[in-house]
């Protein structure tokens, strides 16, 4: 960690005009630093924020992403920008050390600074997240959920609140700019093709989520069904004494955790683990409980365990969590259909998740690909499906794959990216669906060819289904 006097008059370049650009540039001029904020856009949203800022003596470039400005001693970038970008080069050609929020924030930590317990994947990592932040409140720790979750970390880091331990979700491009992040305990959930425009390849977005394995002082947690984060903790730095513990859904072995008989149990910390198992909680505590749901459970009992957090704390923390809107959740049951919204299953990975956890299924599916293929996740899923709605600008590649792989499965392909496409996807669902059927919005796909975010897809899906709802009770059904 820095001294905060040691940012006073240190010429700094903050790349990016979002959220955390705009929380560093605060923190860190509010220390004494003389700061420069760029940007490449030039909208009224950015004018707005630029003008504020400049009210605040912070220098704001717009219509500027790639020049740097000459005094430049350091740069902050913000954690969309990726590698490539050409401020970036001029950096590294010029000797400057190019940044995230995340490392402003462990380099800001005080001398009581709260361990970190961080969590990244793929998929899961919010609800894991906040998991762990449940449990650890249930354990009577003064907590919170941080990272990529609401407020800037830098904003919690400097607040001057007294944390007994934080809660950290990492997003790969965080973990790209925090060399210096030294875990107390951290877990990779899984990893699966994502972001690879950003990263380059799969080799290093996986190098980059295994970053936060580095350091690590008690616990790296792994999940046993996905070897390659297995393989990340083999490759990791860690401080010695640090132990490398696995979750499945199966029975556990030594330094695991897992689930016997509708029970997770830990053997990874107590006594004999050779020998000895400790009950943590039900199956039936975790809601919603999924499969994937479950494996998040298993890590955030893994780190909180990983803390000292006795078992009780672990049942009440996940007896009490509630999942934020639009993972798998359920929205009604209509004529004897239950209706699912998992708008957050935005990729192949996330998806196959969600539709792993029911047995018979109308999968309304579409939106950005993302470049992502789709033959993998519809023959997996293929016995589950009852029939397909399609819907926005790449339905032709899960259409395609479904031929290959599903071709007596029923596909409605609706040729509409509109916002009202979901109400017609929706009434279609319900014509292909019978009861005990569940109807599942996961789309597998991204949600900007048709709405603003992955929430207003969700949003306009639940409120199709009580439109839905609705109609039937009118007609007497």
């Amino acid at each position: 960690m820095t001294t905060q006097a040691s940012w006073n008059g240190k010429h700094i370049t903050v790349a990016g005009l979002g959220v955390s650009g705009i929380s560093a540039a605060r923190a860190l001029a509010g220390l004494g630093a003389r700061i420069t904020v760029v940007d490449g856009g030039d909208s009224a949203t950015h004018r707005a924020r630029a003008a504020e800022l400049e009210s605040e003596g912070i220098a704001v470039r717009l219509n500027d992403a790639e020049s740097l400005p000459g005094a430049t001693e350091l740069v902050v970038t913000s954690p969309g920008w990726p590698p490539s970008s050409p401020l970036f080069a001029y950096a590294a050609k010029a000797g400057v050390d190019v940044v995230g929020d995340v490392e402003i924030a462990w380099r800001l930590r005080g001398p009581d600074a709260p361990p970190w317990l961080a969590i990244t994947g793929t998929n899961g990592k919010t609800t894991t997240t906040q998991m762990l932040a449940s449990i650890l409140t249930a354990a009577g720790l003064r907590t919170a959920a941080v990272g990529n979750i609401g407020t800037p970390i830098v904003d919690v880091v400097l607040d001057g609140a007294k944390y007994d331990v934080l809660a950290v979700e990492l997003s790969s491009y965080q973990l790209h700019w925090a060399p210096s992040l030294r875990a107390h305990s951290a877990a990779v959930l899984n990893l699966a093709p994502d972001h690879l425009d950003w990263h380059g390849s799969m080799d290093a977005y996986a190098a980059d989520k295994g970053r936060v394995y580095e350091g690590n002082q008690v616990a790296c947690v792994y999940n046993t069904a996905d070897p390659a984060t297995e393989h990340l903790v083999r490759e990791a730095d860690v401080e010695e004494g640090c132990r490398a513990i696995g979750f499945t859904l199966n029975t556990p072995g030594p330094s695991q955790l897992g689930v016997v008989d509708g029970i997770l149990v830990d053997r990874a910390f107590v006594a004999n683990r050779q020998k000895n198992a400790q009950e943590l909680a039900e199956v039936a505590d975790v809601q919603p409980p999924a499969p994937h749901n479950i494996a998040n459970a298993l890590a955030a009992a893994a780190l909180a365990r990983a803390y000292g957090v006795k078992p009780a704390a672990v049942r009440e923390g996940l007896r009490a969590f509630r999942p934020d809107a639009h993972r798998i959740e359920h929205v009604a049951d209509v004529a004897g259909v239950a209706y699912v919204d998992d708008s957050k299953a935005t990729n192949t990975h996330a998806a196959e998740a969600s539709l792993a956890a029911y047995e018979s299924i109308v999968w309304i599916a579409g939106g950005l690909a993302k470049g992502a293929t789709f033959d993998d996740l519809v023959a997996r899923s293929a016995p589950r499906l009852r029939g397909v709605v399609l819907i926005g600008a790449d339905r032709a590649l899960i259409r395609e794959a479904l031929a290959r792989h599903a071709p007596e499965v029923p596909v409605v392909d609706l040729d509409r990216t509109d916002t009202g496409a979901l109400e017609a996807a929706v009434r279609e669902a319900a014509a292909l669906a019978g009861p005990g059927d569940t109807v599942l919005m996961a789309p597998a796909c991204a949600s900007m060819d048709m709405f603003a975010n992955y929430n207003k897809r969700g949003e306009a899906f639940a409120d199709a289904v009580r439109e839905l709802a609705a109609t039937r009770a009118d007609d007497g059904h």
